[in-house]
């Protein structure tokens, strides 16, 4: 029997990998002879660089950037076994995480971090990029990036340095002649799952730059700012991005990656589905195992383990779930592919308990589930 093990991290408790790992181990004490093909996955937020290089056998890579505040910090991103693809996490260098709650503020924030690291990449040769935008604590509509990467912005009085977003109104021109020439070779994927446009409000200011540290005048003021530049984006680039799906995302930084690097924005399980092969493996599986932890009717909206099921589904794989907690309302999941859905809890305990004893756990339910896949009723 193949057993294909395709599920995300459980956050705040083990990786991808481990996770497939515990699942694997489990159901080979009960089923020894089973071949178990371990496909760690991600939505393209946080994990997404470990997924992927633990899937193709990638590097690690660790450098220091500057943080939202234009601080230098410690960051990552990881470059595929094949040494043609990068995968970066903005939020390693640029994310809300990186900043304490008295910190925050959109007003000044910068991307420009994130664009340290996309030039990194270009330093190791890449060809590709596949770079995850969630979790971001800005929004400067992607020119802090952009300026990382040689992008130079000017107003009525000269040079702007352009860091936030409480400058972009006054932008009056984008120069584009330092732009790092190697991007014109390179080809940007970004891991977008959010549909906002760039401003109004569904857009980035109204909808997120609130838990970013906006009051309400500054919302209405970054709002502003971010149509003025996309007008003068729009002028002088010809890209229209306002009303574009996603450009909202990440505080316009997925705007900013199409006006600036042309980028494409993608669902996130596709992209990383499709760098891991997952549709392949699926093909040569007899069953398929995956999961997260916590899995609720919310699932099935974009999440990892519905984007398995369904790709599987496709192929008329039988899929099992499994999560570290199981809501009541995730019985939807069994009209949307699931044939399965198992919690690894065994006992009432408090959640401290479920994350330290996460591997234990997940390797006992996996000899479960093999029992059941060995009486073959």
């Amino acid at each position: 029997m193949n057993i294909l093990i395709a599920p995300d991290s459980f956050k705040d408790c083990l990786s991808a990998i481990e996770v497939a790992s515990a699942l694997g181990r489990g159901i080979q004490k009960i089923l020894p002879d089973a071949l178990c093909t371990l496909v760690p996955m991600a939505d393209g937020g946080e994990g997404t660089v470990e997924s992927v290089i633990d899937a193709t056998s990638g590097e690690r890579i660790k450098l220091k950037v500057m943080d939202p505040l234009m601080r230098e910090v410690p960051s990552f991103y990881g470059i595929t076994g094949d040494g043609e693809t990068a995968v970066i996490e903005m939020a390693a260098a640029s994310g809300i995480e990186l900043l304490k709650g008295d910190e925050r503020d959109p007003w000044i924030t910068s991307t420009y971090g994130t664009g340290q690291l996309i030039r990194d990449a270009l330093d190791r040769g890449v060809k590709k990029i596949l770079l995850g935008i969630g979790g971001s604590a800005t929004n400067d509509g992607g020119a802090g990036m952009a300026k990382a990467l040689g992008v130079k912005f000017s107003g009525k009085f000269g040079a702007m340095p352009v860091q936030g977003g409480g400058v972009l109104g006054e932008v009056e021109q984008i120069h584009m002649e330092g732009l790092d020439p190697r991007l014109a070779d390179t080809e940007i994927v970004v891991a977008c799952d959010v549909t906002n446009p760039l401003t109004g409000p569904q857009g980035a200011a109204a909808v997120y730059s609130p838990q970013k540290g906006a009051d309400g005048e500054m919302v209405e003021k970054l709002d502003r700012n971010m149509v003025h530049f996309a007008k003068v984006i729009q002028d002088q680039l010809g890209r229209e991005v306002s009303g574009v799906p996603g450009a909202g995302a990440a505080g316009g930084l997925g705007a900013g990656l199409m006006a600036f690097l042309d980028a494409s924005l993608v669902k996130g399980f596709d992209m990383i589905a499709g760098v891991v092969g997952l549709e392949e493996k699926i093909r040569g599986a007899d069953l398929v195992i995956t999961g997260e932890g916590k899995m609720d009717a919310q699932t099935r909206f974009g999440k990892t383990p519905f984007g398995v099921a369904k790709m599987a589904r496709k192929q008329g794989k039988h899929v099992i779930g499994v999560a570290g907690t199981l809501d009541v309302d995730a019985g939807v999941l069994y009209e949307l592919g699931f044939d399965l859905l198992m919690p690894i809890q065994e006992k009432p305990g408090d959640l401290e308990s479920s994350l330290k004893n996460g591997e234990e756990l997940l390797e006992r339910t996996g000899e479960r589930m093999a029992r059941l896949l060995k009486m073959k009723i």
